[in-house]
């Protein structure tokens, strides 16, 4: 093969029992697990927000992030449940560019994926014990899920992996929530396929195993936009995308829990970040228009940091961006408290 192998990287529990989860940290994202389910299945009301960087780049501007959550949450409870992202992987269109803690826990250093390991755990380690958030994380490598699965309460699989048996199949297994992502070409139809397959029982090969999953009846949809042939980008979060995938989970009357997650950045925005805030009190104002898009639609994923923007990899704006560009702080923070106002009128 055209590849050097370069060393052993650790086996999934190695790393546990080097870094484990405390019997209080496991506690706390039993509760998350619990209230994200009851959104999902429809016992609970509250709106899901997963909420965060773009890309985990650097540990303590993230933790401080976060951090900010905290009190926050406690103030909205009633309303809303928050999930911070902490995406430890980046997809690149090209392969090239930060493809996230990872590969590289040091934006500036070569890529290092054995200290990456350690990184994104220590990361999300750091989040459940300082503040009593589990949080959410793309699998962009479905083999390493099992680094991560002690501390997960939430997983995405992004646009360009939808499509991909290993995806569905490993999200198949998973105890966690999985949403998964319309394609870039925004066929509706591979996102639902795609969730049917992540809620059936499959036998495939898993780390070496030969492996049966149960089947995931918490996988569903999230609607992100979508390019043309031209390379135009077109959003689906309006009202009439949102009962076409009403109808669509009508058509599929064997799927568990209907559930639609709006993500407001990406092809919905076009990557005009500002464009957020417009985007996810429209979803709320269709919500209550509609009993069915109001039962459907779950959650607001938001792509938010503490400064606004992005800058490149080598500038040094504490807390602001390396990859697509996110929604500052202070403007996070008066959304949350609106879309908590706003999920109170529905």
């Amino acid at each position: 093969m055209n590849m050097t192998l370069k060393r052993k990287l650790f086996e999934p529990q190695e790393i546990k029992e080097m870094y484990p989860l405390t019997e209080e940290g496991a506690a706390c994202k039993q509760r998350n697990d619990a209230e994200i389910r009851d959104i999902l299945s429809g016992q609970s009301d509250k709106l899901l927000l997963i909420i965060g960087p773009c890309s985990a780049d650097h540990e303590d501007s993230v933790i401080d992030y976060i951090s900010r959550l905290r009190p926050v949450q406690d103030a909205v409870r009633d309303k809303l449940v928050i999930v911070p992202r902490i995406y430890t992987n980046k997809p690149r269109t090209t392969g090239a560019g930060y493809k996230g803690m990872l590969h590289q826990p040091n934006p500036l250093a070569s890529p290092d994926i054995f200290k990456g390991l350690v990184a994104i755990r220590h990361l999300h380690m750091r989040a459940i014990n300082e503040t009593g958030f589990s949080c959410a994380d793309e699998m962009l490598y479905p083999e390493n899920h099992l680094f991560l699965s002690d501390l997960l309460s939430y997983v995405a699989v992004g646009a360009r992996s939808v499509e991909d048996q290993q995806h569905r199949l490993t999200a198949s297994g998973l105890d966690i929530p999985v949403g998964m992502k319309n394609p870039t070409s925004g066929d509706l139809s591979v996102m639902m396929n795609s969730v049917k397959a992540a809620q059936s029982s499959h036998s495939f090969i898993y780390r070496n195993w030969e492996v049966e999953s149960k089947g995931n009846p918490f996988a569903h949809a999230i609607l992100r936009g979508y390019v043309d042939d031209h390379g135009t980008t077109h959003p689906n979060y309006h009202f009439e995308d949102l009962c076409r995938v009403s109808e669509l989970y009508a058509a599929m009357p064997d799927l568990k829990n209907p559930a639609v997650i709006v993500d407001c950045n990406h092809s919905n925005s076009g990557k005009h970040f500002l464009e957020q805030i417009r985007i996810a009190k429209e979803v709320l104002h269709s919500m209550r228009h509609s009993d069915s898009v109001n039962r459907l639609v779950k959650g607001l994923m938001i792509e938010s940091y503490i400064e606004d923007g992005a800058q490149g990899a080598g500038e040094s704006t504490y807390g602001k961006s390396i990859t697509d560009p996110c929604l500052g702080w202070e403007k996070s923070e008066r959304l949350i408290y609106d879309l908590a106002e706003l999920a109170a009128l529905r």
